[in-house]
């Protein structure tokens, strides 16, 4: 694939235009939102279609008490709050409500990570990758720009069972070319190589085909890999590319703990060993300042990428 910006734009608007165009296309979309309408771009949605929208107020938990009902009588409830809300706050409604019952719910987090910025620790969620994807049957999904966003909550209607899809605030380059095909549990190659897999998700990605460009330079081959769903992993994808790197390089913003990495440390523990090396927060929470300057502060700027690159291939 050939990687070029395409635009500029944030990925939260990739989610309220994917959830326009499913309620153009698609009568048992219905939206719910908890206060944030504006923040999560739902607002053409409820503008278009005000008889499928459902504004709860500061009640995330009982958004998705609503949303799981809604589901008995054949609708498609897309929730939409910032990410530390759609999980840790409502944790427990999720997990019986939605999850141990299997409901046809798209729980849509915006505002996730480090990249949320001046609003700091508390609203900074770095865990809730780790927290859905240990829901047994939740399908979880952290599209990189614009595009596939877009997309991804497009197809997630189409996708029988409950879903935690998850984007975020700033603007960030537009990459994957608008015509690029959505599939649940199929990573994206981005770039073959020989040398090292990168494994990248969400904003991230930008970040590593920014590393990738520099590591071309010193002959260097990267095979990138766009990681847009965490679970169900694309376990054929990764374990075909490391076979021929024999070595990887995992990049996401979130902790270690319970990330995208620690998938594919487990994959490859149980199948093919090979060196592998993190670039994630390590046990630390957010804090308040402008998301570039975290970004840096926190390890997640291509830099770390090109130092994790350069150790991971000392240990082959």
């Amino acid at each position: 694939m050939e990687i070029k910006i395409l635009g500029n734009k944030d990925t939260r608007s990739g989610f309220g235009d994917g959830l326009t165009y499913l309620g153009e296309n698609n009568p048992n979309v219905v939206a719910l939102c908890a206060d944030l309408t504006g923040s999560l771009k739902m607002g053409d949605f409820k503008n278009k279609f005000p008889e499928r929208f459902y504004q709860v107020g500061i009640a995330e938990a009982n958004m998705v008490g609503i949303a799981a009902g809604l589901t008995i009588g054949g609708k498609i409830p897309f929730t939409g709050t910032f990410a530390n809300f759609s999980t840790s706050r409502v944790y427990d409604q999720v997990r019986q409500s939605i999850a141990y019952s299997n409901k046809n719910v798209k729980l849509c987090a915006s505002h996730a990570g480090l990249t949320l910025g001046e609003d700091g620790a508390t609203h900074q969620v770095l865990e809730d990758i780790g927290m859905m994807k240990m829901l047994p049957g939740m399908t979880v999904i952290n599209p990189c720009d614009y595009n596939q966003t877009k997309a991804a909550t497009i197809a997630i209607a189409n996708h029988n069972g409950p879903v935690y899809l998850r984007f975020g605030r700033p603007k960030v380059p537009i990459f994957i070319p608008e015509n690029t095909p959505f599939e649940i549990g199929k990573a994206l190659l981005l770039q073959e190589g020989t040398d090292v897999s990168i494994f990248a998700t969400g904003h991230l990605v930008w970040e590593a085909v920014e590393a990738a460009k520099v590591l071309a330079e010193s002959g260097v081959s990267v095979e990138l890999i766009n990681i847009h769903t965490i679970k169900p992993l694309d376990t054929k994808s990764i374990l075909k590319s490391v076979a021929k790197t024999k070595c990887v390089v995992t990049a996401e913003e979130h902790q270690i703990a319970g990330g995208m990495g620690e998938s594919i440390a487990q994959l490859l523990a149980s199948n093919s060993p090979a060196p592998i090396e993190f670039v994630a927060v390590n046990d630390k929470f957010g804090e308040s300042g402008k998301p570039a300057d975290l970004m840096k502060k926190y390890g997640l700027h291509s830099s770390n990428i090109i130092e994790a690159t350069h150790r991971v291939l000392k240990r082959k």
